[in-house]
């Protein structure tokens, strides 16, 4: 019988990530990966802040960077967060498949902005507020479809770099 991340390494189903474990990540880290295709049809991805809140995660950028230009013209869209860079333990990762709204409109970013902010810059969010307030920026709303990977190393011996030893 094959024991996983001990001499088993392939089939990993058992070490994703829990429903509380995805939420504790979502929760923690500020920053994904947010995966889109450019004008050309590659795959592409730029790391940015995210809030996840009312269900969704929320983003921000330029209206003319090609990821925003992207999520316009094909809103399928997917989030990669890792736990690197926080205190969470082992290696922990989720992909989130989702369909991205780009948002000009006031009333969003009269919202947005102030709680995008206490969540990055909680020591001066006014001022991250202000500074983010510019005429062309714009707001991206990421529904979720399907969590499409999740992993959690802690779920394996070793921490899955083969830390077990037999005796």
């Amino acid at each position: 019988m094959s024991r996983v991340g001990i001499d088993d390494n392939e089939n990993l189903e058992s070490v994703r990530a829990t429903v509380e474990g995805r939420s504790t990540l979502i929760s923690t880290q500020t920053e994904c990966t947010f995966a889109f295709t450019t004008e050309a049809g590659w795959p592409a991805g730029v790391v940015m802040s995210y809030l996840f809140t009312r269900g969704r995660f929320w983003l921000t950028a330029a209206a003319g960077r090609a990821h925003v230009r992207g999520a316009v013209r094909d809103p399928r869209v997917t989030l990669v967060i890792s736990n690197a860079g926080t205190t969470l333990p082992g290696r922990q990762m989720l992909s989130v498949r989702g369909t991205a709204t780009v948002h000009s409109d006031e009333a969003v970013k009269s919202w947005f902005y102030p709680e995008f902010s206490r969540h990055l810059a909680p020591a001066d969010p006014d001022a991250f507020a202000t500074l983010l307030d510019s005429p062309q920026r714009v707001v991206i709303e990421v529904e979720t479809v399907r969590v499409a990977v999740s992993h959690d190393s802690t779920k394996m011996p070793g921490d899955g770099r083969g830390g077990y030893r037999s005796r």
